[in-house]
Parts: C-alpha cells; structure tokens; sequence
C-alpha cells in the first residue's frame, strides 16, 4: 500500500514526464523491484490510499464494483455543507447523463468558507466524487481516500509505502468473500 500524493499520477509511464507512483516505489530501493500494478486510481489531483499488487486477480476482485467494496474519501470542499446537501449527495445527483451517489456521507467538520466531507463510495465510478460535487456547483479542494474496505491508510507518510501484513491481507479477502455469498 502507499500514501500517493497530489501531483502523482497513477501510471506506469507519463507522456508529460510528471512523476508516477512507480518512481516514488522505486526510489528507496537498491534493486529493481517486483512488477506490481495499481488497484484502481486516484487521479493526478487526488491522494492517499493507494493498493499496489502483483496479483492481478485480487486487484481486479478489490477495483470490481460488484463487489461493493467500500472506499472511504475525506473531501475538502469549497462550501459549507448543509444536511441538504450531505443527503443530495447520498440521494444522487445527476452528472453527465448518469446519477452518481455516495453509500454514506457526512460532515466532518466546516469552516466559514469550506468543510471536510467523508464520502463512503462502493462502486467508484471514474471522478466520481469531482463530479456529484461539480453538478451541485461545489469544487473539490482537496481529496483523500483513507479506506478500502477495512484496510486504513493510518499514520503511512505522503510518497511512503510497505507490504500489506498477513493479517490486513487477510482481512481485505475476507471483506470480498462476504460480497460473494
């Protein structure tokens, strides 16, 4: 697992030479690393929890959305959330043909000007989060996943990574197999 930062892309390669998650995993080692592939992505603007296997079929069981693996997101936005919205959000707003909505969400804590969200998504369609808020006229400051199922970021560092234990490996398989029964 690693922390990506905003300004990382979720790539193996960039064609505008920004830097990629596999730079920032290559940097601290000696030898050359494992091919290991992202689980799903945060885009260039997003951060924080990001999975990364050598296991192509237990990424793809994790990214499913049949598998309603929840995705848990702290979103700094750039208004005050009112219950109104924080329900819009879980009701559905329709965005580019399509309704978006959250799985859960609520107010973390607000400003005068802005307020930090945590959205619970299980589908995660492609910017979902920047969309729902952008068809309801509020931009996104800042957003961060922090979960993946029962799996926490936690105390990990910006650009940091380390290997999953045996027990949270153990816990994210767990977590898929109760979606298939």
């Amino acid at each position: 697992m690693m922390n990506k930062p905003r300004g990382v892309v979720t790539t193996a390669a960039d064609e505008k030479g920004r830097e990629t998650v596999y730079a920032l995993s290559n940097e601290k080692r000696e030898k050359s690393p494992p091919w290991v592939a992202p689980v799903g992505r945060l885009d260039k603007a997003s951060e924080g929890l990001l999975l990364l296997t050598n296991d192509s079929e237990w990424g793809a069981r994790i990214a499913a959305p049949e598998t309603h693996l929840d995705k848990t997101y702290h979103v700094q936005v750039g208004a005050v959330a009112d219950e109104h919205f924080v329900q819009a959000l879980m009701r559905g707003v329709q965005a580019q043909g399509e309704v978006l909505r959250a799985k859960r969400a609520r107010c973390l804590r607000a400003g005068q000007k802005n307020c930090w969200l945590e959205l619970i998504l299980d589908e995660g369609k492609n910017r979902q989060i920047r969309r729902m808020t952008e068809a309801m006229g509020v931009e996104v400051l800042r957003l961060i996943r922090v979960a993946v199922g029962p799996l926490q970021l936690g105390n990990l560092a910006k650009g940091e990574h380390r290997a999953l234990s045996v027990d949270e490996k153990r816990m994210l398989d767990r977590a898929l197999r109760k979606f298939k029964e």
